[in-house]
């Protein structure tokens, strides 16, 4: 929560690259059945299993040139496991998907991510959910029709911890006093402002007083250090809510109870600040940053816990459910405060109306896979 974007490749590419002298795993058996075929590794909060490739579902027809990008991107800001791999990465940019694939099964080993108690642990079966970057048009200034602030981070925020709730903010005069001046843009409804600051990030077509229009971005900057708060469970709890707890859901149940607007929105004590970003045409092809610093790559790139998966690791998922069938090729490029866990994953959609609705919609069993150097 759609395809990946194409980022200029380097200008010619080069034979794929042949595996140094290694040591060997010990050899894959006949069968491809998911049995371990050496030792496993142990992590915080993960165990991983090496397997065949012949384990990883769809891995012969994934379209792995649509993750090179995300790949390329990661090795902007590589760990140190993955940076002796960077070159390789890049020369293979204008690889088809059969040399990157065979590139992979000669320098890579893929393991299976478990919880440390194994598959019958809690959370062995994996979740997969979804994120996006909301669109909306925004003001400069408050005019007609647009009414919901969103703030950069105040000067006095690192002064209180934490500081004040978002109820707060808009009740308390030391509160209020604390945010004027601070407004950096201006949206139209404020359930759109309450998805912005969850999701984290933003784009806007921004109004100028001027009369101009400019496309930017409003990144993460910082929080209140308040405690995340559900509000769709908080219409379950008042009895507003069954079952659909979608934005799609979540807006029928307020357009149909208008008078629980204020409390569904103060229901989240957190708030989130935001930054300006510039976007130019190749910024516009890319989400906004991820926790690894780089730029997140439309349907494949994936949030997730660090103490299971690091970031920069490259990943296999496979998740099917309602809402699509995955298998493919994604990077570890984020993480969020509800990403925990061994088998847990957040994909990102993309930006704008579909895949809002894609994100909204999507909570699947995962599984995953990390491919790890040999």
């Amino acid at each position: 929560m759609l395809a990946a974007c194409a980022v200029k490749p380097p200008p010619a590419p080069p034979p794929a690259p042949t595996r140094p002298a290694e040591p060997e795993l010990p050899p894959a058996g006949p069968v491809a059945d998911g049995t371990p075929i050496g030792p496993a590794i142990e992590r915080a909060r993960s165990r991983w299993v090496p397997v065949r490739w012949a384990d990883l579902p769809g891995f012969e027809q994934d379209d792995t040139s649509d993750a090179w990008n995300a790949w390329i991107k990661s090795c902007e800001r590589p760990g140190p496991t993955f940076a002796r791999l960077c070159s390789e990465v890049r020369r293979l940019s204008l690889g088809t998907p059969e040399e990157q694939r065979q590139w992979m099964r000669a320098r890579l080993q893929p393991y299976r991510v478990e919880p440390l108690g194994g598959p019958g642990a809690p959370g062995g079966d994996g979740l997969l959910t979804s994120y996006f970057e909301p669109m909306y048009e925004a003001s400069r200034a408050p005019r007609a029709g647009f009414g919901a602030p969103l703030y950069r981070a105040p000067p006095t925020l690192g002064q209180r911890k934490p500081w004040y709730t978002r109820q707060e903010m808009e009740t308390l005069p030391e509160a209020r006093a604390q945010l004027a001046g601070n407004e950096i843009a201006w949206l139209a409804d404020p359930v759109d402002a309450l998805i912005l600051q969850i999701q984290g990030s933003g784009r806007v077509q921004m109004l100028e007083a001027d009369g101009s229009q400019r496309l930017v971005r409003l990144a993460f900057a910082a929080t209140n250090d308040q405690p995340y708060r559900s509000p769709g469970k908080w219409l379950i709890d008042q009895g507003l809510l069954r079952g659909d707890v979608t934005w799609p859901g979540i807006r029928a149940a307020l357009a149909a109870n208008p008078q629980v607007l204020q409390g569904f929105l103060w229901s989240n004590p957190r708030m989130v600040f935001f930054r300006e970003e510039p976007l130019s045409p190749l910024d516009a092809q890319f989400g906004p940053k991820g926790a690894q610093g780089v730029a997140l790559t439309p349907g494949r790139s994936i949030a997730v816990d660090p103490q299971s998966i690091p970031y920069g690791t490259p990943v296999w998922l496979a998740s099917s459910g309602p809402v699509a069938r995955l298998q493919r090729l994604v990077l570890a490029q984020d993480t969020g405060s509800a990403i925990v866990g061994a088998v847990r994953a957040d994909y990102f959609a993309g930006w704008g109306a579909e895949a809002g609705d894609f994100a909204g919609r999507m909570k699947q069993p995962l599984k995953l896979w990390v491919l790890w150097p040999k």
